[in-house]
């Protein structure tokens, strides 16, 4: 059975401690530490996510909302597609966190809230994945292409291939890994900073990927399944041009959402190419990616399951 590249409905959670957080610091280079206080860099954050979730509903969006927890204080709590994600199949994965304050962000009655409204058959829990030392950021670390059971993955020590093919082996899809760095030579943390796949476009930055096989490898699959290939630089990479999703309206019209400060960085040509399978829809996230480290992509987690 195939399943559509892109969501009916987005999951976001509203946060209620939004800051830089120094345990994700390490290895996130897009993270940049704090000018305001912490007050005022929640603030903003809140009022960015509320205005992100007006955006989105008016363009006949899906978005469940759910309310942080103030206890105990979860400072990424913003981004819950790194600890969860839905498939069609009414499955759901939990999985292992590197940062010990992220692994709190499970507690929240996520599960039970979107159990109410979808159909939950199965649940992949790879938590314990954690007492090894062995991460998967959820899709953060795994790009799906749900259509084609591919998930496409960069090793970095927030991405591990073994527990990503104990994932592929659950899920019966095919596992596509590469090397990707930027231009220090550090592994990029998350591969949906550096690529993005909707149902008939690739956005990837080919610069990052420094192995002529890997390229190789992700191109020849591309055009295996028909994807339409947008090429990114280093510079709009870090202006999270990868970090975008293409999600369903209620009356099924493909959209994808990604930050202004990404849709800025893209030239003509490579929006053109995108706008030609969904309409474009940027939204105004500056805080959340100033200290967050994360940009559109991360605060959703889109929702395949069928609603009851």
């Amino acid at each position: 059975m195939k399943f559509s590249q892109a969501p009916s409905s987005v999951l976001m959670v509203r946060p209620a401690a939004f800051g830089f957080n120094p345990q994700t610091a390490a290895s996130n280079a897009f993270q940049s530490n704090q000018k305001d206080s912490s007050e005022e860099i929640s603030k903003k954050a809140l009022k960015e996510f509320d205005q992100m979730v007006d955006t989105l509903r008016a363009h006949d969006i899906d978005v469940i909302v759910i309310e942080d927890t103030d206890i105990p204080q979860k400072p990424d709590a913003v981004f819950p597609n790194n600890w969860i994600s839905f498939h069609g199949d009414s499955t759901v994965v939990l999985y292992p966190m590197m940062a010990e304050n992220r692994r709190l962000e499970r507690i929240n009655p996520v599960l039970d809230s979107i159990r109410s409204t979808f159909s939950i058959q199965r649940v992949i829990d790879l938590t314990d994945r954690e007492k090894h030392n062995l991460y998967l950021e959820g899709t953060g670390s795994v790009v799906f292409d749900y259509w084609n059971k591919i998930a496409y993955a960069c090793r970095s020590d927030r991405t591990s291939e073994s527990v990503l093919q104990d994932l592929c082996k659950e899920l019966g899809y095919r596992a596509i890994v590469f090397d990707a760095v930027d231009e220090m030579g550090r592994p990029i943390y998350h591969t949906n900073v550096l690529m993005c796949v909707g149902t008939r476009f690739a956005v990837v930055c080919l610069d990052a990927i420094k192995s002529e096989e890997d390229q190789e490898s992700l191109l020849s699959s591309f055009s295996q399944t028909q994807h339409q290939v947008v090429a990114i630089s280093y510079d709009q990479l870090r202006s999270f041009a990868g970090n975008m999703i293409e999600v369903l309206s209620k009356s099924g019209e493909p959209t994808v959402l990604l930050s202004e400060k990404a849709f800025s960085s893209l030239l003509p040509g490579q929006i053109n190419a995108i706008s030609k399978h969904a309409e474009m829809i940027p939204l105004s996230i500056h805080t959340i990616e100033q200290y967050g480290g994360g940009s559109v992509r991360c605060m959703v987690a889109g929702i395949f399951n069928k609603k009851h």
